[in-house]
């Protein structure tokens, strides 16, 4: 007992030398750092012009970036003029000090900040009504029931689902509790924790950054980059069926090898753990109400897809149709008694996921206040972010512009590693990257795109998710020989999604 006091000691010494900065953190250190530059730096403008593209079959008009119309700033002098911010400002200005304020109250319901923050919000609280009801955990546990000793069926149909819900509705954390209950399985069928870990939360991740309706990555970052919500859907639809098929693949292959010699596996060891386990009888609850909660998303995912498509549905229809889904969610879960659910229990749910997305709401809300310290956005205002973007623009327009959309999904993949949130690395990047996407000459969509791909795939390895390193901890599996095993799929992952982006820009995804 002396000996595990001493080791959980020195664990938490050797934690506590190094944490990861929070992401309000590293938004407050970019204001900061904003603000500084506002002083060494001058401020431009650009010209903006109207540009004519066809969409669905209709001429379609959008004002864009002139690149070739910039200029810096001037006073009555002729001396260049600066935009310096100080610590607090009156009157509607910004300060550093006032910065995370301004930003969260700007905009309108139509988009950023104050729009899409109100969207996550609405978003979250109706998916945390339909996770109370338990119908998502119970039809997960009612399919392992169903699929022991079919194991040709089990591990692509477990990818497969969670990989839908990581598109749909994010799951990404939830991937830990089910790693729990599948990775003794997984063992007992033969094959390993690392496995386990792939059909779970790797595939929730696929699903995520391939998703055509993440409310919590896709959609925020169309929103921030001014890109019309669940926009582009078709293409993202075919990238997921193809992603999550190539994810499968790989899976089974490891696993058939794994099967036939499973000391080859890098978990090994720490399999023993589960290889002593008995497996107990899972029970898993499914009636009329769980169909007719799955019925219910299922039946509004479609709903959406057909609003946004004919009737070009934005923000505030969207948030309406989700908040349904979750009122009726929880009507049923009344009704139908689904894990003790009592009209209350809506009211709880929903104010519970929503204040789970509270936080990367708050950092959509800051990430717009360094925008509007550089100068709030505006291309054809004299701001210091104009003559930022034109220096960038200078560098990546000197590429040739597939060159430059390859080198937006590289920065994204890097950057990461620093910011591992979906909807925190959107609030931070997308400002900066879609009018920059302007002046490289490669559309805000195939920004997005470059977005949601190296958000997503890099949180497969980065030691700096917590969800993946919680999924490990519970499959007793130590990172580095996670590192050891899946530097491979991340590199297939990385060849692919380098084609795909490029590709997106080469056939004018917009």
């Amino acid at each position: 007992m002396s000996q595990t006091h001493v080791e959980s000691q020195s664990v938490t010494t050797e934690n506590k030398t190094w944490q990861m900065p929070d992401t309000l953190i590293l938004i407050f250190v970019v204001g900061i750092l904003a603000s500084i530059l506002t002083y060494f730096v001058p401020a431009g403008h650009f010209d903006t012009q109207q540009v004519s593209y066809i969409a669905d079959g209709v001429e379609k008009t959008r004002t864009v970036i002139d690149p070739m119309s910039f200029s810096y700033a001037t006073d009555e002098n002729g001396d260049l003029q600066y935009n310096k911010v100080g610590l607090f400002a009156s009157g509607g200005g910004i300060g550093l000090m006032n910065f995370p304020f301004e930003g969260l109250v700007s905009g309108s319901k139509w988009g950023s900040a104050i729009g899409v923050i109100m969207f996550m919000l609405v978003i979250g609280g109706a998916f945390g009504v339909v996770m109370r009801t338990g119908t998502i955990d119970n039809g997960i546990l009612r399919l392992i029931d169903k699929t022991k000793g079919s194991e040709s069926l089990f591990i692509p149909v477990l990818f497969f689902l969670f990989s839908l819900g990581g598109a749909v509705f994010g799951m990404g954390e939830e991937a830990v509790a089910f790693a729990i209950i599948i990775a003794p399985l997984m063992v007992r069928l033969g094959y390993d924790g690392i496995t386990t870990v792939m059909v779970t939360y790797v595939a929730t991740q696929i699903g995520f950054a391939t998703s055509w309706m993440n409310p919590f990555s896709v959609a925020i970052a169309q929103g921030i980059a001014g890109v019309p919500v669940l926009s582009g859907m078709q293409m993202r639809m075919v990238m997921w069926v193809a992603f999550t098929l190539i994810g499968i693949a790989f899976t089974m292959m490891y696993a058939s090898r794994i099967k036939a010699n499973p000391e080859l596996s890098h978990s090994y060891g720490s399999d023993a753990h589960f290889r002593q386990q008995d497996i107990g009888n899972q029970d898993s609850r499914w009636n009329l109400g769980d169909t007719l909660v799955i019925l219910t998303v299922f039946a509004t995912t479609v709903w959406v897809v057909w609003g946004v498509v004919a009737h070009a549905w934005y923000i505030p229809e969207i948030a309406s149709q989700f908040f349904t889904m979750g009122f009726v969610a929880g009507i049923i879960g009344v009704v139908f008694r689904l894990n003790g659910m009592t009209v209350n229990d809506i009211a709880a749910s929903f104010k519970e996921g929503a204040g789970v997305m509270l936080a990367p709401a708050l950092l959509v809300g800051c990430a717009k206040g360094v925008l509007l310290i550089l100068g709030g956005g505006s291309t054809d205002e004299v701001s210091v972010l104009n003559s930022i973007l034109n220096s960038a623009g200078g560098v990546i327009s000197g590429l040739p512009e597939a060159g430059a959309a390859w080198l937006m999904y590289v920065f994204q993949s890097i950057f990461n590693f620093f910011v591992t949130s979906g909807s925190g690395q959107a609030a931070l990047t997308m400002p900066l990257l879609a009018p920059l996407a302007d002046i490289a000459g490669v559309t805000r969509q195939v920004a997005v795109l470059a977005f949601q791909l190296g958000d997503g795939f890099t949180n497969i390895i980065v030691p700096t998710s917590a969800s993946l390193m919680a999924t490990l901890g519970v499959c007793r599996i130590d990172w580095g020989n996670w590192a050891k095993f899946c530097w491979r799929f991340i590199l297939l992952l990385f060849t692919l999604s380098s084609i795909v982006v490029v590709s997106a820009h080469l056939l004018g995804f917009s």
